[in-house]
């Protein structure tokens, strides 16, 4: 493993970035310049202000229509597992105005074919975890309740709350739940960025997000919790905090990004 100090850029080998150790107190500057982006280019967001809590919206009323209520968390849990490749948007936007370039939506036109491809590829490969999370929870259910589903949410929370079996779902649920959690953070935290930032594949940038992780383990665990909470707060009321919170993790991102992984020269 090749790890830098952070006062240290030398020269970078692009198949094999050279990885920074950093500390809790850079996740306040991550943090930092993360807001200021979205300041600075609100309108630049609005896939995400507007697709991702209509979404979220439609997948509530889904569930509840079709009296499919256990469905409901996993969907939403699992749907943040896709987080990474629909903030790819803010990601160059961020990379831009770093740079001083245009920050307009038609700068996305910079994207070949080359830089598309393995951002299709990764993308593929968090669709496929979030279908493995829905089987997984879903067989978690059946395992506890059976053939069984609520007719109404009280009913629910009650048998989940209150019995043997909802306490099993739960412990079990969120134990897989966080298996999955992890998986998904460690291969893509870095690598999205990194395809928008460079011309890898798709290989090279899940290998070096997963060395950023393991050389950063304490910090990039309380990165992991500060998500997890913003989108916990984003997601009261309804989902409507979302629309601040995800391009701010966005932006954010792409900064913890360029903490983590020595500029290519």
């Amino acid at each position: 493993m090749i790890v830098a100090n952070s006062s240290l850029d030398g020269e970078v080998n692009l198949s094999h970035p050279i990885i920074r150790r950093i500390g809790i107190s850079d996740l306040k500057d991550v943090l930092s310049k993360g807001i200021d982006d979205f300041v600075a280019m609100p309108t630049h967001s609005i896939f995400v202000i507007v697709i991702y809590p209509i979404v979220g919206l439609g997948l509530l009323r889904l569930s509840f229509g079709y009296n499919l209520l256990p469905v409901v968390f996993p969907l939403l849990a699992g749907f943040a597992l896709l987080g990474p490749f629909t903030a790819i948007g803010l990601y160059e936007m961020s990379r831009r105005r770093e740079l001083g370039l245009e920050t307009s939506w038609e700068a996305l036109n910079v994207f070949s074919l080359l830089r598309i491809l393995p951002i299709a590829v990764l993308g593929v490969v968090l669709m496929v975890i979030f279908l493995a999370w829905l089987i997984a929870a879903m067989t978690i259910y059946q395992n506890s309740f059976g053939d069984w589903y609520p007719s109404s949410l009280g009913e629910f929370v009650q048998r989940v709350f209150a019995t043997p079996a909802g306490l099993t779902l739960m412990i079990v649920g969120c134990g897989v739940g966080f298996a999955f959690a992890v998986v998904t953070f460690a291969i893509s935290v870095v690598s999205f960025p990194m395809l928008v930032d460079r011309n890898v594949g798709a290989g090279v940038a899940v290998a070096t997000s997963i060395r950023a992780v393991a050389a950063n383990p304490v910090t990039m665990s309380v990165w992991g919790l500060i998500v997890v909470a913003g989108l916990l707060l984003g997601s009261l009321p309804v989902l409507v905090g979302l629309a601040v919170v995800l391009p701010v993790l966005g932006h954010s991102t792409w900064h913890l990004y360029r903490k983590l992984i020595v500029r290519a020269r």
